[in-house]
């Protein structure tokens, strides 16, 4: 790969091959931003409160409630893998939003099963309080989000080739499975309508030059095709902030919109259009941030700074109800255990 600046596609998508149907262009960030949801970090009061030992149902079985949480209850832990480690408001980092001051680090060391390790990649998340703040978004009303994404000088990542931060959509779809029915031989005897939860979205990967690679460099992997695979977008060669956006249109299909730097989406940064999985998706339920590591009790996961994250919708939501305003502003009843210390990095 010769040497190049900013962003450079690796992959052929070939949008213009793309049926008609599948042109339609719906830009992330078109449409009513709704402010209940997401977050630009400007509040230097923001804390996130682990409640450990975190979750790893999705290892072990246990979602060891109460969950984490931030206290303007806007982003909350993951029963299924767990909460990372380090989410703290730090300063936005060199060419951010203009006029922007704080920003969230995400960053992880223990992201398997509490008190012992896996020796394996695992992962954590950490999830926008979507659902129970305005409800789901049904694809009728065009929902997107967009959210800028620093990523720090390559000497600082995880020093390994793979996947490393993850930003998803909880999808749902209504499909047909056979209904089968077991004697001496396994047959089908029809189908039923089941609901089925799907994740599209975006991996950042990093590819080393120790591991084969001309330089170090990370690429964008969009999950995914129609048969579930990863598609293979563009590479970044340096490091600084991107702005990554997916949009839902009616007609079931995800778009994976993605540009150098923090200025607004334009329909030429789209990037891909699909059906995940073969999938229509009906609503979003909610979206979440992936971090994975090295779970080995010593390596820390590379440390990826979000800010500005919002959701749009082609038709406004309602506040919620004071009551809720309420139950969301309150305080734990608890003190909540301290954020583990992690490496210290600059923030340029």
């Amino acid at each position: 790969m010769k040497h190049v600046t900013g962003l450079l596609a690796i992959a052929v998508f070939g949008l213009s091959t793309l049926p008609a149907a599948l042109q339609a262009q719906l830009v992330p960030g078109t449409g009513y931003k709704i402010h209940e949801v997401g977050d630009d970090f400007e509040d230097p009061s923001f804390e996130y409160y682990p409640q450990l030992p975190k979750a790893s149902s999705n290892i072990d079985k246990y979602d060891r409630q109460p969950a984490g949480f931030s206290n303007n209850r806007r982003w909350y832990e993951s029963t299924y893998r767990g909460t990372p480690d380090f989410v703290k408001r730090v300063p936005t980092p060199e060419g951010g939003i203009p006029g922007s001051t704080g920003a969230m680090a995400l960053q992880t060391l223990n992201s398997g099963i509490p008190g012992r390790y896996s020796y394996e990649f695992q992962q954590d998340d950490l999830i926008a309080n979507l659902a129970q703040t305005i409800g789901y978004l049904p694809v009728q009303t065009s929902p997107s989000v967009v959210v800028r994404v620093y990523l720090p000088e390559f000497s600082q990542w995880e020093q390994r080739t793979g996947s490393h931060f993850g930003i998803r959509a909880d999808c749902q779809t209504i499909i047909d499975k056979p209904s089968t029915t077991r004697g001496r031989f396994l047959r089908n005897v029809g189908v039923s309508r089941q609901v089925e939860n799907y994740w599209p979205g975006f991996f950042i990967q990093f590819n080393r030059k120790a591991n084969g690679f001309e330089q170090d460099h990370a690429i964008l992997l969009m999950r995914s095709g129609s048969r579930g695979e990863d598609i293979p977008g563009p590479a970044i060669v340096e490091p600084g902030w991107v702005t990554l956006g997916m949009s839902f249109t009616p007609d079931g299909q995800v778009h994976y919109y993605a540009r150098k730097g923090v200025e607004d989406l334009r329909p030429q940064d789209r990037l891909l259009s699909s059906f995940p999985y073969g999938y229509k998706a009906q609503q979003v339920n909610t979206f979440f941030f992936n971090v994975v590591n090295q779970d080995d009790g010593r390596t820390w996961s590379t440390r990826f700074i979000v800010d500005d994250v919002s959701v749009y919708s082609s038709t406004p939501r309602s506040a919620p109800a004071p009551a809720a305003q309420q139950a969301a502003s309150a305080t734990p009843q608890n003190p909540p255990p301290p954020v583990p210390a992690a490496p210290e990095q600059p923030t340029e």
